[in-house]
């Protein structure tokens, strides 16, 4: 347990330094709402380092969740480690980011259709099962977008993958805010199983406001105009809640047996958060690269020289 929970938390606070430190000349170059969405990947890449660590620190714990159909479990749980750690490091040194984002959005894809949906006769009354299945189905929309995001010239496929990945994480932050008002005593953000602890002050009042944050964002990324300014808004509010609401309770929960359940916590909500942050990117990508060519022929002619 020692080794696990100091093993995760080393690996984020390593992943997010270094994340960014790498991410300053693109925000440098980014202004208003892009400022935040640009380090959008970093806090997608510190919770992949940290379930990586987690996958390679717990493995014996993790076998449980394999499929039983499939041989060799305990080879998919390190592999699966291995496959979010390098996407992790391509996000954090932007390099190779169109395979790793759309590799990664098939991995969460793969988890949703093996391990959630194969338990869909059972479970389909169970408001955990469905917060659990859209959550991971966000996180490859998110990878999506990316990849689309990214891709070299914009084509049929990559508007396809911003478009879907956009529509599904704007579907998910609705169904989490109208969560927050049939369940406004469960965490805030992302709201599963566990309760708010007792010393967090007005917890039903911060659950309304983080549900209607979440709604109007989710249909802020359906309309045009509003897309980076709805991601931002959801990804800065789920970094706040991030940092001084389950950063306490890990802090809280360190020294006990459910101090890895508290990091996990941490982690998956800044995952969520880095997903909402990635909802904006590629929005009125046209306009920025019309902009980004006429700024390139004005240095040209200025005889400056042209950096991309």
């Amino acid at each position: 347990m020692d080794l696990e929970k100091y093993g995760m938390s080393v690996m984020g606070v390593a992943a997010l330094v270094a994340g960014l430190l790498l991410v300053r000349g693109r925000f440098r170059a980014a202004s208003g709402a892009d400022r935040i969405l640009v380090v959008g990947p970093v806090f997608e890449a510190a919770p992949l380092a940290v379930f990586a660590t987690e996958h390679f620190l717990a493995a014996q714990d993790l076998v449980s969740i394999v499929p039983k159909w499939l041989p060799g479990s305990l080879f998919w749980v390190y592999f699966v480690g291995a496959a979010l750690l390098a996407a992790a490091i391509s996000f954090i040194a932007w390099r190779y980011v169109r395979w790793s984002s759309t590799l990664l959005a098939l991995l969460f894809l793969i988890i949703v259709a093996t391990i959630d949906l194969p338990n869909l006769g059972t479970e389909l009354g169970d408001r955990l099962f469905w917060t659990l299945t859209v959550r991971e189905t966000a996180f490859a929309a998110g990878a999506m977008v990316l990849a689309g995001s990214v891709w070299p010239q914009r084509t049929s496929i990559s508007n396809a993958l911003i478009r879907l990945g956009r529509g599904i994480i704007a579907i998910t932050m609705v169904f989490y805010g109208i969560e927050h008002f049939f369940f406004p005593r469960n965490v805030i953000g992302v709201p599963l199983e566990k309760l708010t602890p007792a010393w967090v002050p007005f917890p039903t009042v911060l659950a309304y406001l983080a549900g209607i944050i979440l709604i109007v964002s989710g249909i802020g990324l359906f309309v045009r105009p509003m897309i980076r300014i709805a991601a931002a808004t959801a990804g800065t509010m789920l970094l706040l809640l991030t940092l001084f609401f389950y950063v306490s309770i890990s802090v809280v929960e360190f020294n006990t047996d459910l101090a890895v359940e508290g990091l996990n916590y941490v982690f998956d909500t800044m995952l969520f958060a880095g997903t909402a942050l990635l909802a904006g990117f590629g929005a009125d990508q046209s306009q920025r690269i019309e902009n980004l060519t006429q700024r390139r022929k004005d240095a040209k002619g200025r005889g400056i020289l042209n950096r991309s």
